[in-house]
């Protein structure tokens, strides 16, 4: 049985939290270059470099893309063959997102939901377990910022409402997001399971190349078709109109009760930052 010390783990992590806070993936700023040939008013196409820039001047002097440097999420992988030495998987995330944060000067948003205190430390992460086969360790990051969190939503439609249904509420929600989560958004989806996957779908829809299809050609369609429609709102980037108010939409499903169709929707921002790695 193959094994990993916590130690590789937790230092792993924190340079994802670094990195993640630092770089801008190359998978989104291809999406910035073609919403900026896109669009259409000379006020989308500057804020569309505009970003591109502020991309390039946090990476080469190592600052945060973004200011709000959010809340640690992972989902990971563990193959059902690999042993983790000298402690738990879960408390070596945790120390990796203490040390990433400590070590990359990075802003603490994580706080008691009833007493308001901050834990100081941006932990603990929220951390998602799947046993897979093999002996791998395939770790997925995202910080997650207040803003767009707070536009997202999870319903639960009837089965008759379909495909339309979930268009609205998507196009409801791009609607009521505005510039609150700073646009060209992106956007991940979850449709069945129950009501906690359709979120979990969502969220890691959000891990995806940007503008990459899905695998399934059916839901690919839906994507490219829920695109369109979102991006005929004309909020553009920052606000400043245009033909590009969203770059991507990420569509994840799952089987669900016939009597349910549950719809998650998970709000990102331009800056859809995002770290993996497997080890």
């Amino acid at each position: 049985m193959r094994e990993i010390h916590v130690d590789e783990i937790r230092d792993k992590v924190a340079q994802m939290c670094i990195d993640a806070a630092y770089v801008l993936g190359d998978d989104v700023l291809s999406a910035l270059d073609r919403a900026g040939e896109l669009q259409t008013t000379p006020a989308a196409r500057e804020i569309t470099g505009i970003l591109k820039e502020n991309a390039r001047i946090a990476m080469e002097e190592h600052v945060p893309i973004y200011q709000d440097t959010g809340i640690a999420v992972f989902f990971v992988e563990m193959g059902q063959d690999l042993r983790i030495k000298n402690g738990f998987i879960v408390d070596a995330i945790n120390e990796g997102v203490r040390k990433g944060y400590r070590e990359g000067n990075l802003k603490k948003f994580v706080v008691d939901p009833l007493t308001r205190k901050n834990t100081g430390d941006n932990t603990p992460a929220i951390i998602y377990t799947e046993l897979v086969p093999g002996d791998q360790l395939k770790i997925s990051f995202t910080p997650k910022d207040g803003k767009s969190e707070n536009m997202s939503v999870i319903r639960m439609l009837s089965p008759e409402e379909g495909v339309e249904g979930v268009k609205n509420i998507i196009l409801e929600c791009v609607q009521k997001a505005h510039v609150h989560p700073c646009p060209p958004f992106v956007i991940g989806v979850g449709i069945g399971g129950d009501f906690e996957k359709a979120a979990m779908l969502a969220k890691r829809a959000l891990l995806r190349p940007v503008g990459s299809p899905n695998f399934r050609l059916e839901l690919a369609s839906l994507e490219e078709m829920l695109l369109r429609a979102a991006n005929r709102i004309g909020i553009g980037p920052e606000g400043q109109g245009g033909k590009v108010t969203t770059l991507a939409i990420h569509v994840e499903s799952f089987p669900c009760h016939m009597a349910c169709l549950p719809v998650a929707v998970n709000m990102n921002c331009h800056a859809s930052r995002q770290k993996i790695i497997v080890l």
